[in-house]
């Protein structure tokens, strides 16, 4: 149910052009925490990239590179950040993280993120277990032996192999608000805390250190029932009131759902399966020439709206369909 909703929410609103306006110059530009990007779209963080295609997140991040974007890598990545880095030098980047029942391990791996030059870290908070994920059990989803998570394996100190059932058996269930105050000491890096869908959680978020908040329901694959991202988004911009920026994710299909996102309030949006989609299609010239489509939807819609730029957007350029 979240995962159609999740989509179906961008149909709920629609726009309200404004006429008669100097759009000659309009662009995408904008900075998600200090950082300028080419526009209001991170690359989100998805894990065994290499089981779309063999460019996998190297690849990914280069198209994140040309496009002038973040790129988030998952902690489940099949490549390590060092190779990501690599991959594509210079380009801004960020770590998401799950806490490992292990404290050595979560530490190894902000250690490796670090050390690769990442910017923010991406504490994911909506996983204390994996949710019930029923296209999973009907298609008998499993990871071949030969994708494995080099990045885990160094930070458990040997070969090991994963599946998303022991990966996610080894994160913890008892992190609190409190981790989210050591973490931003432990990594001395921006800490953005993803999965936020009520005003409760926004402030204890804002109250705990978090550089940023990101409004997210996994996908739609965790607690099936819990809201789309766009209809919880008002709720956390109100309860934040510009303390911390709100980014999104979840249903981001075309760049008018992008807009419809900032004029509600968010800063950014991530796109997860779309980028990967076209990773899967044509390896890292797929995934940029997706990036590069969502970018000239985000202009077109900005310039049919009367805006010369993504700060320009607000409440006002949108209405809930009656």
């Amino acid at each position: 149910m979240t995962l159609r909703d999740n989509l179906e929410a961008y149909r709920r609103w629609v726009f309200r052009p404004r006429a008669l306006v100097d759009v000659s110059r309009a662009e995408t530009t904008t900075t998600v925490l200090g950082t300028e990007i080419s526009m209001p779209l991170v690359v989100a963080p998805v894990a065994f990239q290499r089981m779309a295609h063999p460019d996998g997140e190297p690849g990914m991040a280069r198209a994140a590179a040309a496009a002038r974007t973040i790129m988030c890598l998952s902690t489940l990545a099949t490549s390590t950040p060092a190779e990501v880095a690599e991959a594509a030098p210079g380009a801004p980047r960020w770590f998401q993280l799950y806490v490992f029942r292990d404290p050595g391990m979560t530490r190894a791996l902000l250690a490796q993120a670090r050390e690769a030059g990442f910017e923010a870290v991406v504490l994911t908070v909506d996983t204390p277990r994996v949710g019930r994920r029923e296209r999973d059990f009907r298609t008998g989803f499993a990871l071949p032996p030969e994708i494995t998570v080099p990045s885990l394996a160094a930070a458990a100190g040997g070969p090991t192999a994963v599946t998303p059932l022991s990966a996610f058996s080894s994160m913890s269930d008892a992190v609190t608000w409190n981790d989210v105050e050591w973490l931003a000491g432990e990594a001395g890096l921006p800490v953005l805390v993803k999965g936020v869908l009520t005003a409760e959680d926004a402030l204890l978020a804002c109250e705990h250190g978090a550089a940023a908040v990101i409004v997210s329901n996994h996908g739609g694959r965790q607690l099936d029932g819990s809201p789309a991202t766009l209809d919880a988004l008002p709720e956390v911009v109100d309860a934040v009131a510009g303390r911390v920026e709100v980014l999104l994710d979840g249903g981001i299909r075309r760049g008018t759902d992008v807009v419809k996102a900032l004029a509600l309030g968010a800063r950014a949006v991530l796109a997860g399966r779309p980028p990967l989609w076209g990773l899967a299609a044509g390896g890292e010239a797929g995934a940029r020439r997706v990036l590069e489509l969502l970018r000239d939807e985000i202009l077109l819609a900005l310039v049919l709206l009367g805006c010369r730029g993504p700060d320009q957007l607000t409440a006002s350029h949108v209405r809930a369909r009656r």
